[in-house]
């Protein structure tokens, strides 16, 4: 017999024996499973979220009307986390004191007459010229610069008259009418009429600048019982 056929005859009989051992004993020929353990899977992370509530700073104003609040800083409460050992702590959001200013001055909230002049008005200087100087220390024309003012806190607002011995120049005012969007002006100018109302009766009384007498009649916001909200008294 040939060295040929011997290995050939020999590699038969392995192939047997593998055969034979994998059907008795599949697991030395099978995948084997891992068992790896997750030492973190108890473990729990335990981040507290502390809330510092912000503190609030009263600025008193006199020239507020006393029924007037106003939040001029908003506050931010603060937070911070807090690790599992109650010591070891983490800044999230700075806090931030709210600021607020409360009205010191008159109480704000009247009821009166609203009527509407130009400058070409019976009795008016014809110039133009508003009685009351701005907040600056200008001059305004109600010809020339027209019946709205630019201010710094309240932005465009219509210009009124009124009685300054009680509503001085600078004076901003809601007027709210039925009817019609409820907007601000500011008093920069005065009338007798306005004058003698509230000093003879109290009777509170505006007088809305448009640019001309027609404008004023064809305005069709003048009447009584008119509701005023003072925001600001004076500059």
């Amino acid at each position: 017999m040939n060295v040929y056929l011997l290995q050939l005859i020999g590699k038969f009989l392995s192939l047997i024996v593998i055969t034979f051992v994998s059907f008795f004993n599949p697991s030395v020929m099978g995948e084997k499973e891992a068992d790896v353990a997750n030492t973190n899977k108890n473990k729990s992370l335990t981040i507290v979220n502390k809330i510092i509530e912000h503190d609030t700073k009263t600025i008193y104003n006199p020239s507020l009307p006393s029924n007037v609040r106003k939040v001029i800083k908003p506050g931010v409460d603060g937070i911070i986390n807090v690790g599992e050992d109650g010591t070891s702590t983490k800044l999230v959001q700075t806090m931030v004191t709210e600021e607020v200013e409360v009205g010191t001055g008159d109480y704000g909230e009247y009821v009166g007459r609203l009527s509407g002049y130009g400058p070409d008005c019976p009795g008016c200087s014809k110039t133009g010229n508003v009685a009351c100087h701005t907040e600056n220390g200008g001059k305004h024309s109600l010809i020339y610069n027209g019946e709205y003012y630019q201010d710094d806190e309240y932005g465009k607002v219509r210009i009124v008259a009124a009685a300054r011995s009680k509503f001085p120049c600078g004076t901003i005012v809601q007027i709210i009418k039925p009817g019609i969007e409820p907007f601000y002006a500011v008093v920069l100018d005065s009338g007798a009429s306005m004058v003698n109302a509230w000093n003879e009766n109290g009777t509170v009384w505006f007088d809305l600048a448009y640019r001309s007498q027609a404008a004023a009649r064809a305005g069709g916001i003048s009447g009584k019982n008119i509701q005023f909200s003072v925001k600001r008294w004076g500059w």
